[in-house]
C-alpha cells in the first residue's frame, strides 16, 4: 500500500476540475492502457492525490477504479461529484457521504411486477467514522459568501443505476422510492466503484454534492448554476478526508516505542556511517555529533534503492507531521525524492548520476534534521555518489 496517496475519481469534467483546483503541482501519470491520471498533493499538505476521469456509468467507473487500485495501491479510493436528492433531507449544496450503496437495477420481472434484487456495499467502518468526525468538526467548507447556507454533510444510502433519473412521478421513480426509501441521493457510478474496491481490497468512499432533486430540472439553467457549487463542496470535503486518511496511515506506519519521544529526542541517537568500522562511545549524553550508527541499508541494486527511497518517504512524512519540517521544505523534499526515485528506476550511468545529485540536494534541504541526513548518506553512496 502507498501510505501517502489517495485516488480520487470523478465522472464529469466539472467535478474533475473542482478537485484539481485543490491540488498542487499535478503531474501526468499515464497508465499503460491509456488512462490518464494526474498526481499531485493537496494544497498546503504532503498528502498525494491521483486524480482521474471515469466518464458516466457504473461499468466505466468500475474499470477505471480497478485500474487505479492496481496502479497505485492507494490508502483509499474516493468517488467525488454531484448527485440528485431523492428526499428533502439533503439541501441543495449539501454533501452526502454514502453509508452504503445500492445497485438498484438488480431485480426479477414476474407476472405481478418487478421485484427488487439489489446488490449492496457498506462503506468501510474506519472511513465512515472519520467522515462523521470531520462533519462534527465542520471546518472543511470554503468561506464563500453569496452562496446561501453553509453546506452540511449528510450520511445515508446512495442509489446507483444506469439511467439519468430526472422525474419524481415516472414509474421508475416511484419504484425506487418504494424499494429504496432510505436512499438520500441517486447517481450512476457508485456501485461500480464500490464493487471494484470490494474485489481489490481497497477502501471506498462515495462523496456527492447535491445539485438537483431528480425532479425534471436537471437541464435547467438553475441546475447548471448549482452544479459547480455542489461539485466544489464535494471536492472540499473529499480532499480534507484524504488528508486525514493519509495522516492516520502515517501514524500507524510509524509506531513509537515511547510515546513521549519527540523528533528532537530521536535525533539525539547515535548512528555510524563508517563502513566496516568500530565506534566506541562512553558518555552521559552525546549531542551535536556527526557520528551515526546502523543507518546503512543493504542496497544491492536499483530495486533495493527504490525500496529504500520509498521507506525514506515515510520518515520524511513523519518528521513533517511532527513539525520538524515546514510545509514548503517538505514539498520540495518530496519533489526531489520523486525525481531521485525515477532516476534510480532508469538504472543507467547517467540516471545514477542524476539520482545521486538529487539526493545530495535533498540532504541539504533536510540539513536541520540529523536523523534524515544520516538516512540519506548511504542512499547517496548507493546511487553512485560520495558520502
Amino acid at each position: 500500500m502507498s501510505k501517502d496517496l489517495v485516488v480520487i475519481l470523478t465522472a464529469l469534467n466539472l467535478e474533475y476540475q473542482a478537485v484539481r483546483r485543490r491540488m498542487a503541482s499535478p503531474r501526468l501519470h499515464l497508465h499503460e492502457r491509456g488512462t490518464r491520471f494526474e498526481v499531485g498533493t493537496v494544497q498546503g499538505t504532503s498528502c498525494r492525490i491521483a486524480l482521474a476521469l471515469t466518464n458516466k456509468g457504473n461499468h466505466s467507473a468500475a474499470v477505471i477504479a480497478e485500474r487505479a487500485v492496481q496502479e497505485f495501491s492507494p490508502v483509499a479510493v474516493l468517488f467525488v461529484g454531484v448527485a440528485g436528492a431523492l428526499w428533502e433531507t439533503a439541501r441543495l449544496g449539501d454533501v452526502v457521504m454514502a453509508t452504503h450503496v445500492y445497485a438498484y437495477h438488480g431485480g426479477t420481472s414476474e407476472d405481478d411486477g418487478l421485484k427488487a434484487r439489489p446488490r449492496v456495499w457498506e462503506a468501510p467502518h474506519a472511513i465512515s467514522q472519520l467522515g462523521s468526525h470531520l462533519a462534527r468538526v465542520n471546518d472543511w467548507a470554503d468561506d464563500a459568501p453569496g452562496h446561501g447556507h453553509a453546506p452540511q454533510v449528510r450520511f445515508g444510502a446512495i442509489a446507483a443505476g444506469e439511467v439519468v433519473q430526472n422525474s419524481k412521478i415516472s414509474a421508475e421513480a416511484q419504484w425506487i422510492r418504494q424499494h429504496y426509501n432510505d436512499a438520500l441521493a441517486i447517481e450512476m457510478e457508485a456501485a461500480g466503484v464500490a464493487q471494484a474496491g470490494h474485489l481489490n481490497g481497497a477502501p471506498v468512499a462515495i462523496i456527492r454534492g447535491i445539485s438537483d432533486r431528480a425532479d425534471g430540472t436537471k437541464s435547467s439553467a438553475k441546475d447548471r448554476s448549482r452544479q459547480p457549487r455542489a461539485a466544489a463542496n464535494a471536492a472540499a470535503f473529499a480532499t480534507r478526508l484524504a488528508v486525514e486518511l493519509v495522516g492516520e496511515q502515517m501514524q500507524i506506519a510509524m509506531p513509537r516505542a515511547d510515546g513521549a519521544h519527540s523528533a528532537d529526542r530521536r535525533e539525539e541517537h547515535v548512528s555510524n556511517t563508517a563502513h566496516g568500522s568500530t565506534v566506541g562511545i562512553m558518555a552521559g549524553s552525546v549531542k551535536d555529533s556527526n557520528v551515526y550508527l546502523n543507518t546503512d541499508p543493504k542496497v544491492t541494486g536499483p530495486k533495493d534503492l527504490v525500496a529504500e527511497l520509498d521507506g525514506f518517504r515515510l520518515h520524511l512524512m513523519r518528521h513533517h507531521a511532527e513539525g520538524a519540517l515546514d510545509d514548503d521544505t517538505c514539498r520540495e523534499a518530496l519533489a526531489d525524492l520523486d525525481s531521485a526515485r525515477r532516476a534510480a528506476r532508469e538504472n543507467t550511468p547517467e540516471s545514477s548520476k542524476r539520482a545521486a545529485m538529487t539526493l545530495k540536494r535533498l540532504r541539504g534541504l533536510v540539513a536541520e534534521c540529523p536523523v534524515l541526513v544520516a538516512k540519506l548518506a548511504p542512499l547517496v553512496v548507493a546511487a553512485g555518489g560520495s558520502a
